[in-house]
């Protein structure tokens, strides 16, 4: 079953904004760290339902315009639109990445990747993992992304207790969501599917939102 693995918010500055957020939430959040190909840096907050808040920043932005990474294409969409923190994505995290390719295949659904990331951490470790793309226009909706781990990304003792209990999501029908990610929707279950870790909503609301608790 697939998780929610981050949501990706959209600043401008993510040392400052998530030292806000730190007090504002009562949080702990660290600095993750650079993605040098991309031309941007992380900092995250973990959760105990073992998902995480991510606040993206750019700190190249000719390294940004030049990536072909659907999530950073898309991160500059937003910041030349919106200037205070704004949840722009969120990831699903699979253990079958290459078992998504070629359903997306085999249902002629369009996609980009998988795009390979990996980033330094502050300890000079790196982490690395793949990432698949449904496709969609940037412009007027989000699919999530799909992501798969090759190192482990769980910080020990830095988990918060809060967890994402919740997404209220209104870019797809929650059929048309299922049969792109693979979900089984069971009939009870009217207007949310469940995921691994949280709940996921489908409401008419757009951009999408979180509840943290």
């Amino acid at each position: 079953m697939l998780a929610l693995d981050h949501i990706v918010v959209s600043v401008k500055d993510a040392e400052k904004t998530s030292e806000e957020k730190s007090g504002s939430l009562s949080i702990k959040a660290i600095k993750g760290g650079n993605h040098e190909e991309w031309g941007t840096f992380n900092y995250l907050a973990h959760f105990a339902n073992d998902s995480y808040l991510e606040w993206l920043s750019i700190n190249d932005k000719t390294k940004a315009q030049e990536s072909d990474n659907p999530l950073i294409q898309h991160l500059l969409y937003i910041q030349e639109k919106v200037e205070e923190p704004f949840p722009f994505q969120f990831a699903l995290r699979t253990d079958d990445l290459d078992g998504y390719i070629e359903h997306f295949k085999a249902k002629q659904i369009p996609f980009k990747g998988p795009i390979h990331g990996e980033r330094t951490k502050p300890d000079g470790t790196t982490l690395k993992w793949r990432m698949l793309f449904p496709e969609y226009n940037i412009e007027t909706e989000m699919l999530p992304f799909l992501i798969q781990w090759d190192t482990p990304n769980k910080v020990p003792g830095l988990d918060n207790p809060q967890a994402i209990t919740s997404i209220k999501y209104g870019d797809l029908s929650k059929e048309k969501f299922a049969h792109i990610y693979q979900l089984k929707p069971r009939k009870i279950q009217k207007n949310y599917l469940r995921l691994q870790n949280t709940k996921l909503y489908f409401t008419k609301d757009k951009p999408f939102s979180y509840k943290l608790t």
